[in-house]
């Protein structure tokens, strides 16, 4: 398993010199062995085909343009923070009469283990990055994939049930409680209601 992670370690860094080189062929590269995945990933959020190839397009200038300056340690880490972010942009544009219900969904489980102050305080993006890694680190890794498909994918309880093979109320209970623990950690790390 190790060797596996520095190969895929090794030919992410390649895509990434070649970034640094300003090769285009680093995009060829990027479509090639991330395309899909990120393709999947903003389909999941826009539930429209040609909208997610356009929000995946869109990934591929935006690291163009930020590659460098930025060295992206873990590449497709970097490029699922850009698609889903641009892919929320494409859903607010076109969501700004009409809000998602499935959004609003996910926005009030999430409030109800942030702190509303929380929400007020100016805190460094690189702070949050870390208090948030360092929980998820700290979960089972059943507990960390199940809080991740929810609040990072936005994948619907039925199909995390499904995914996991549990019960849809085995997924709910555990996501509430991971969102316990949370707010717990939130709180000892000096975040407070």
């Amino acid at each position: 398993m190790e060797d596996q992670r520095t190969i895929l370690h090794s030919e992410d860094e390649q895509i990434v010199q070649m970034y640094f080189a300003r090769k285009e062929q680093a995009i060829v590269q990027t479509e090639q062995k991330y395309g899909a995945k990120l393709q999947n990933f903003a389909a999941g959020i826009l539930k429209n085909r040609e909208d997610a190839e356009e929000c995946v397009n869109d990934t591929y200038l935006k690291a163009w343009n930020s590659i460098p300056p930025n060295h992206p340690r873990y590449l497709f880490a970097y490029l699922a923070k850009i698609c889903r972010n641009l892919a929320f942009g494409k859903l607010d544009y076109k969501n700004a009469d009409k809000r998602n219900a499935r959004i609003v969904e996910l926005t009030a489980e999430m409030e109800l283990c942030i702190p509303g102050s929380f929400q007020d305080q100016v805190m460094d993006e690189k702070e949050l990055g870390r208090i948030f890694s360092e929980f998820l680190k700290r979960l089972p890794k059943q507990k960390r994939l199940l809080f991740v498909r929810r609040y990072w994918y936005m994948d619907s309880i039925a199909k995390i049930a499904e995914c996991f093979h549990l019960s849809e109320s085995n997924v709910k209970t555990t996501l509430f409680r991971t969102r316990k623990e949370f707010k717990k950690y939130l709180e000892k790390e000096g975040v407070w209601l």
